[in-house]
């Protein structure tokens, strides 16, 4: 048997590829951002029995190039560049990194809360062409304002944490978290997204991209926000229609943005973003940084060598779990 990984993407943590030497596998890496024609030749030449899933899409014409693959693991937790449905129906388990990340995508949150907020960008960018723009100022305080949590997930529930400390408040939505996370954050459980909304003076997402929850903030969600607020996007950028968010900018809806997803990445050169300075922008970063790409990293290597060689693996580390119910009892996956 094969005991060769295929990295979708350039490079991995040194941490993960010792892992990944300490138990005999070779890795291959595709470029940033391959077609998937590139991918599924690099599993046709490489027969690799494992994906560390960083960039490019994964689809079953991909998984259909490599016969012999075992396992996909996600170098994070998002995992809507995966055909989830197509892998349980090859009996292939998808792997996330639950919470690997998640200080490190937090900590880029409130960033860019602060950046957009505080206007950093447009006041740097005034100051350097010449501009005093103090006389006639006016920021605002974040202290006593609402925070409105998409999602209550690890980095949702890090992000939170933060939050409090500049002293907001917290509200929360979602379905499928227990009670005891809303109490243990110390954020009032709102029962439906409009009661989220209504409430948001800076709405955070943390939600993963489905058809249920794509665009959902468009024209109509974002009217329903108090007047003024900002946005900040760590998740993913179908989350949000992108003119309906420039629109309400301009009309005053919203006072800003802080995004670090875009619907489509890399964005295209003429993108509507560019050309509002109430929005800052960074190229879905917010989980690079070198603590976290060592764990999460060590957790996507980790997940395929526990597959390949028998072990059990936490129920709650598969994406496809439910999918894969009705497909062959997986012997290396915990009951």
């Amino acid at each position: 048997m094969s005991k060769t990984i295929l990295v979708t993407g350039p490079d991995l943590d040194p941490a993960a590829v010792a892992l990944a030497t300490e138990h005999g596998f070779d890795l291959v890496h595709t470029p940033a951002y391959a077609e998937s024609a590139v991918i599924s030749e690099h599993l046709e030449a490489c027969k690799a029995v494992g994906i560390v899933s960083r960039m490019g899409r994964i689809d079953a014409d991909v998984m259909d190039a490599a016969p012999q693959l075992k396992v996909i693991s996600k170098h994070g937790v998002g995992v809507d560049n995966i055909d989830l449905t197509a892998a349980a129906e090859r009996g292939i388990p998808v792997l996330v990194a639950t919470g690997a990340n998640a200080v490190s995508v937090a900590e880029h949150a409130i960033a860019l809360m602060l950046a957009a907020v505080k206007r950093v960008l447009p006041l740097d960018a005034g100051l350097r062409a010449g501009r005093w723009e103090k006389p006639g100022f006016a920021g605002r305080e974040l202290d006593g304002a609402i925070m409105g949590l998409m999602g209550m997930g690890a980095i949702a529930q890090a992000t939170g944490r933060m939050a409090k400390g500049l002293g907001l408040k917290l509200v929360g939505f979602d379905p499928y978290a227990p009670d005891s996370v809303f109490e243990e954050l110390g954020a009032v459980r709102c029962d439906s997204v409009d009661a989220l909304l209504a409430q948001s003076d800076v709405l955070s997402l943390h939600c993963p991209l489905t058809p249920e929850t794509r665009e959902m903030l468009n024209a109509e969600s974002i009217a329903r926000m108090p007047k003024g607020a900002y946005v900040v996007n760590t998740a993913r950028g179908g989350l949000i229609n992108e003119p309906a968010l420039v629109a309400a900018i301009r009309s005053g809806q919203l006072a800003g943005a802080g995004l670090d997803t875009f619907a489509s990445e890399p964005p295209a050169a003429d993108h509507i973003f560019f050309d509002e300075p109430a929005i800052v922008l960074t190229p879905h970063i917010g989980g690079v940084t070198r603590e976290a790409g060592a764990r999460v990293g060590v957790e996507a290597v980790r997940g395929i060598i526990q597959i390949v060689e028998g072990q059990e693996v936490p129920q709650t580390r598969i994406a496809n779990r439910k999918l894969l119910a009705a497909a062959p009892t997986l012997e290396n996956v915990e009951k």
